[in-house]
């Protein structure tokens, strides 16, 4: 087809989102892309309900393939490989103009694979890069067969491909970074109020994760590490925002712990409770950086199952959470695995609530965190969305295309 015939029919994308937050950024990606295209756009694929709403009618549930830890993968192994070869054949049955693999990378890239045998001439964008700054770093030169370009979401990603011989690679910036005002405008005091909490104690907000296995794993020591911190800084209060596939399982373990905290439901209370909170006890991951962008100090404790923890000298970061590796250095406190403990976690909280100075330094970090995370003039999703666009529009040979 040329290029003038083309601009006259809806440009097609097969976007594929491998969990819930990867149906949250691929939204964001389409709702850009219709902003971006001065044609209509066509989208198939799979996602969840975000990109639902944008319109795409999933090819199977999200939740089908939302697996994380080794164990848990290979418990699901038979589903994920039948759901692998549907989402492929589906993709080459489109013939899309690119096709936007969002991470994932344990589903989505033997997808992006078979897709680029079959059809070598699209471009396939990814879009959050694979972590192969901490681990399987030979992952990034193996993309290049298959991966045209990669979108990262942390600022340090492009020059970690460049050095390891991986795809073009471009920092698009955190879509967290477009909600900046919904974090510093939340309304702590409406919180406090609604809780009746006590003005005179200090409020931790405690995010024992996402996922049942998260939460299974650090409950336990989240509660006991509050009971310390309480011995050694004083009366605590404690909220606890959870979402609805963990809400029970929360309510359920909260019952054997030391110390009484509120559970709180919804987006809204959820930055309420970052923006009124003296500190956060958090399980690493995204998170970390919505407390960041809250201005929220707090201690990163971790646990994971028995064969991911086997698995964890093949790791090679200096840093876990996100919070820290935007930085570059451990402002807030990592206590994973064997350090996950309650003494540990107990005590570094106690610090942090009882030393001006461990405060002050984390509060200076925190300051940088924003501007890390942006880029000027620009949202992290419109930035994705010219990328996108300048492969799905420019279809020449593979090696000649032209990102804008």
């Amino acid at each position: 087809m040329s290029s003038e015939s083309r601009r006259d029919h809806a440009l097609r994308l097969y976007v594929v989102a491998g969990e819930h937050s990867g149906d949250a950024l691929g939204a964001k990606l389409m709702a850009a892309l219709r902003k971006t295209v001065p044609r209509p756009v066509r989208f198939s694929g799979i996602g969840g309900p975000n990109m639902a709403e944008e319109g795409l009618a999933s090819l199977f549930p999200i939740s089908d393939v939302a697996v994380m830890g080794p164990l848990a993968i290979l418990a699901a192994l038979p589903r994920l490989v039948r759901r692998v070869r549907e989402a492929a054949e589906a993709g080459i049955a489109m013939r899309p103009d690119a096709v936007v693999i969002i991470d994932s990378p344990e589903f989505t890239h033997p997808i992006a694979r078979r897709i680029r045998k079959a059809l070598p001439d699209v471009p396939i964008v990814n879009y959050v890069s694979p972590s192969v700054w901490a681990w399987r770093p030979k992952r990034a030169p193996r993309m290049r067969s298959y991966v045209d370009h990669v979108m990262a979401l942390l600022p340090f990603e492009p020059a970690v491909h460049e050095r390891l011989g991986g795809p073009a690679c471009t920092y698009v910036g955190h879509p967290l970074i477009e909600r900046l005002a919904d974090f510093t405008n939340a309304d702590a005091q409406g919180l406090r109020a609604r809780l009746g909490l006590d003005p005179a104690r200090k409020l931790i907000v405690v995010l024992p994760g996402s996922r049942r296995s998260e939460v299974e794993r650090l409950m336990q020591p989240f509660g006991a590490a509050l009971a310390r911190a309480r011995q050694m800084a004083g009366e605590l209060d404690v909220v606890i925002p959870a979402v609805d596939s963990v809400r029970a399982l929360i309510a359920e373990r909260l019952r054997s712990w030391p110390v009484a905290a509120h559970i709180v439901e919804g987006e809204d209370a959820k930055l309420a409770a970052f923006k009124a909170a003296d500190a956060a006890l958090a399980a690493s991951g995204t998170v970390t950086l919505e407390l960041a962008l809250a201005g929220t100090p707090m201690i990163v404790g971790y646990r994971v199952d028995a064969l991911a923890a086997q698995l964890q000298f093949l790791v090679k970061t200096p840093h876990f959470a996100l919070s820290n590796l935007v930085l570059g250095e451990r402002a807030f406190p990592e206590l994973m695995q064997a350090d996950c403990t309650p003494d540990k976690l107990g005590e570094a909280l106690a610090l942090l609530l009882t030393d001006a100075g461990t405060l002050a330094a984390q509060r200076r970090a925190l300051a940088r965190i924003p501007a890390l995370m942006g880029l000027d003039g620009v949202t992290p999703s419109e930035a994705a969305a010219r990328i996108v666009a300048g492969y799905a529009t420019e279809r020449g040979p593979r090696g000649s295309r032209v990102a804008s």
